[in-house]
């Protein structure tokens, strides 16, 4: 045991006021066993201590020489909100690649990021909420209903896929040390949830046993029992009139009985206060929350401090102490395997320095993955544009916007590439012409397009709020359009306090009335302070000051209006000052419409190709947002349709007859019906990360070739789903939809061709309980190297109620031109497996239909097919 550091926490506790640990505590001994070392610790505790360190912002306990510690962090597709980091495509995009290596990867380097950032932290005396290491991620629902805002969030609405890609993901954040752990991922939310948004608090779901035990569950199972991750998030909604985070049945029998998982369980944030409150399924919070930890829910992400309560529930007889101390001994086996009580020594992750932080080598593996999350939907030909295009015409609001790479629950970026970057870089800057053409919505306000300022605008930046001072740092902007989360807007600038003006001119692209807003929803409501002054020339200056308490309401707005299109004046002052570095700023507008699609329309006139960039942004869809206008409510979307303006925009650029290319940056699925049979190609590019406008350029021109697959079926309407609040799998997802959809899962087109022989199963006969073996030949037969996801699909068509396919294989492969791979299979039983009525997974006599492919049967993807039985019957573990 290294006394140095038990000598500095037992001085750090005398100057607390506290006595001082005695050397001999069980607890501070690397070399004891680790739950011996938990039970030890949480034994020293009072009842009021106890308590406290079940909320999520645990406080320090100095007699003890026990740190504060928040739980509560966030790595969804990156180390998010506490700075710079490595931002990868938004979870939905990192499912269209289908590459397990890469997904394993992207949480290796979470993992080692959030170290970085932790090591950091803790030499600065830091332990706020974001620089912890208990990642809450990833979210694992099943993408069941496209309508569900925060399906972005999830791996898509495939269970296999899902479960597959989110171990490797869990695994490379928690490493593979035999001791300690180096971060901890926290699949979430478990379980059976996936929207509505406006109804999560107080909704039931009910779903029949097969669905719970063949679509709702086994990806929580996979990265429990195979990934071994050691936390886990409940979920808002109540399971069978249970909620789900005092739910005995799913939390104590399925997770810790049936699946073996001997981590802790967090609520998701309010989930406590919702068992009172929302379901009303008890009549007090001391209930609710006693009731909670008895179900298995050991932490609680708080809003009110549920779980405080608890000492009271203790003194009313609704809960023993003892049982607090289960849930405290698994949150402090977590903290000890994190090496939180060792010293730094003994832990391998303690020596990794800040400076691994978004190295150039992380950049990469980011732009790599934007690559291999674009899927190429249609191509007549048009693409890749390198040899075709001369003049291209760059149309649509998500070519400039930054919230349309970032997604949600991101980190903040440095040197975000923008798909008009992308095109530049790829096309060179002389070729492109761009046109905003379009609001996304006609309600919302958009960032002030780069077009109006001329040559840019000259940011000049101060330390400090009142623009005194000497100048710190000062560049041109094409736009105001960032993100700044507790990162400096440049070097030498005071995240916590500064003020920056630009100064320029602007040009409205026709005579008219715009409007001006600032959109600050980067900002933190609870403690940021926003001054702006905008000031153009021949208008009265506008002012405005917040606190972000007005956050997601209607902002203040300037009437400004243009009487010609010649330059005017401009200048836009802006101050932050925040103790949380929270920071950010965006300059919107409301543009007369016709005036935006003239502009386009003039534009495509004048080129050779249009590429229209289109689609949505994480402030329409997401988590329970205050967005209700036509096709949105609340978080979740109404319709699947391109909204008005952009289709209008789609179409008025078409009309001119020149090629059309469709982008689209959504984080779920778009209808584009006839309007998509206007271009002749379509990108589906998602939120593609901190490279993912280097991406689209280098797809558009052919310098890579296209590889996603879709992870998400895209239907033609609403008109071909069940209702939403249904959660019946009976005609949702690939799996029991038998319609025809715009875009089926699994489908991506490539450059190249590929073609499949060579099927050779292991056995015509499988007995039950044992795998079945498969291999296939994939050859690339056009001229082009190219990435192929090769796909296996198994179905029943003598049972009733089985899925008409399910994914049970795949594997990424490259291939140069005219080289085959071999690729082999091993299908366990598991994979072979359907839930009876009771959802128990049975292995039966049965008639299996195999297809291997680049997509599913019957969709034009190449492919083989084959056939075998299985014999005998056997019961897999719960």
């Amino acid at each position: 045991m290294d006394r140095g550091i038990i000598r500095k926490a037992a001085a750090a506790a005398l100057l607390a006021g506290a006595a001082m640990p005695a050397l001999a505590q069980l607890y501070l001994n690397p070399a004891a066993p680790v739950a011996k070392r938990a039970q030890d610790l949480v034994h020293r505790m009072t009842l009021d201590e106890k308590v406290h360190q079940m909320q999520n912002a645990a406080p320090a306990i100095p007699r003890l020489g026990v740190p504060s510690y928040e739980y509560w962090n966030e790595a969804l597709h990156g180390v998010a909100r506490g700075g710079e980091a490595t931002i990868f495509p938004q979870a939905i995009g990192m499912a269209a690649t289908w590459d397990k290596p890469l997904l394993h990867a992207e949480g290796e380097t979470i993992g080692v990021e959030g170290r970085a950032r932790y090591n950091e932290a803790q030499r600065a005396g830091n332990h706020d909420r974001y620089f912890g290491l208990t990642f809450w991620a990833p979210n694992i629902n099943i993408f069941r209903d496209p309508r569900w805002g925060r399906g972005q969030e999830t791996l898509g609405e495939d269970p296999y896929l899902t479960g597959v890609l989110a171990t490797e993901f869990v695994q490379g954040i928690q490493g593979d040390d035999p001791h300690y752990l180096q971060a901890i991922a926290t699949p979430k939310h478990f379980a059976v949830h996936s929207g509505p948004e406006p109804l999560r608090h107080g909704f039931n779901v009910d779903p029949s046993p097969r669905d719970l035990n063949e679509t709702y569950l086994p990806a929580f199972r996979r990265t429990v029992v195979d990934g071994h991750a050691h936390s886990l998030m409940c979920s808002y909604n109540a399971i069978g009139g249970k909620p789900a985070c005092a739910n005995p049945e799913l939390l104590g029998d399925t997770l810790r009985h049936d699946w073996g998982f001997d981590g802790f369980v967090t609520s998701d944030c309010g989930a406590i206060d919702d068992i009172t409150t929302g379901h009303h399924f008890t009549k007090t919070n001391a209930e609710g929350a006693a009731m909670a930890v008895k179900a298995g829910t050991d932490t609680a992400c708080a809003f009110k401090d549920e779980y405080l309560d608890l000492a009271q529930s203790v003194k009313q007889g609704l809960i023993t102490e003892s049982t607090l101390d289960t849930s405290l001994e698994r949150l402090f086996t977590a903290r000890i395997r994190l090496g939180m009580f060792d010293p730094a020594a003994n832990v391998p992750f303690s020596r990794i320095p800040i400076g691994v932080n978004h190295t150039m080598a992380h950049r990469e593996l980011a732009l790599r993955a934007a690559r291999e999350s674009i899927v190429l939907l249609k191509n007549d030909g048009i693409l890749p544009l390198a040899t075709k295009a001369q003049r291209i015409a760059v149309v649509g609001p998500s070519a400039t916007s930054l919230i349309a790479l970032e997604g949600n629950y991101k980190g903040t970026p440095t040197a975000p590439v923008l798909p008009i970057d992308g095109l530049e870089k790829a096309f060179g800057a002389g070729r492109i012409a761009y046109a905003q053409g379009a609001p996304f919505v006609d309600t919302v306000a958009l960032p002030v397009p780069r077009t109006v300022f001329g040559q840019g605008l000259r940011a000049t930046f101060y330390n400090g709020t009142k623009f005194e001072g000497p100048v710190v740092a000062t560049r041109v902007d094409r736009q105001v359009d960032f993100d700044w989360n507790a990162a400096a807007p440049a070097p030498g600038v005071d995240p916590n306090a500064f003020s920056v003006r630009w100064t320029g001119t602007i040009s409205a692209p026709a005579p008219g009335d715009y409007s001006f807003e600032i959109a600050d929803r980067r900002c933190d409501p609870s403690a940021d302070k926003e001054n702006y002054t905008l000031e153009i020339e021949g208008e009265d200056a506008f002012r405005a000051s917040s606190t972000c308490e007005d956050f997601g309401q209607p902002r203040k707005a300037i009437k400004v209006h243009f009487a010609d299109t010649s330059p005017h004046r401009f200048t836009f002052s802006y101050s932050h000052q925040s103790p949380r570095f929270s920071a950010g700023v965006t300059l919107a507008w409301n543009a007369p419409g016709d005036a935006l699609l003239d502009e386009a329309v003039r534009t495509a006139r004048d080129a050779d190709v249009v590429v229209a960039f289109v689609g949505l942004v994480p402030w329409l869809e997401g988590e329970e947002m205050p967005v209700h206008i036509p096709g949105f409510n609340g978080g979740d979307r109404t319709s699947l349709a391109l909204p008005e303006a952009q289709l209008k925009l789609i179409d008025g650029v078409a009309a001119t007859g020149k090629p059309l290319v469709i982008v689209l940056e959504t984080g779920s699925a778009v209808a584009l019906g006839s309007t998509g049979q206007k271009a002749g190609a379509i990108l589906q590019a998602w939120y593609g990360g901190e490279r993912g406008g280097q991406a689209i350029g280098e797809v558009l021109s052919g310098a890579v070739n296209p590889s996603g697959r879709l992870p998400v079926t895209f239907y033609t309407s609403v008109d071909q789903l069940p209702p939403f609040g249904d959660y019946a799998m009976a005609g949702r997802t690939y799996r029991y939809f038998a319609g025809k959809p715009e875009y089926p899962f699994g489908h991506g087109l490539s450059y190249t061709r590929f073609q499949y022989s060579g099927l050779k199963l292991g056995t015509a006969k499988v007995a039950a309980g044992k795998p079945q073996l498969v291999r296939v030949n994939v050859r690339n037969a056009g001229k082009r190297a190219g990435d192929e996801v090769v796909q296996l699909y198994l179905s029943t068509p003598a049972r009733p109620g089985a899925p008409l396919r399910s994914l049970k294989g795949f594997e990424r492969v490259h291939l140069k031109p005219g080289e085959t791979r071999t690729v082999r299979f091993a299908l366990s039983p598991r994979d072979l497996a359907l839930a009876d009525a009771d959802g128990r997974m049975r292995v039966s006599p049965a008639g299996y239909r195999l297809w291997i492919g680049g997509g599913q049967p019957a969709s034009g993807a190449p492919g083989v097919d084959g056939s075998f039985n299985t014999v005998g019957t056997v019961t897999l573990p719960r």
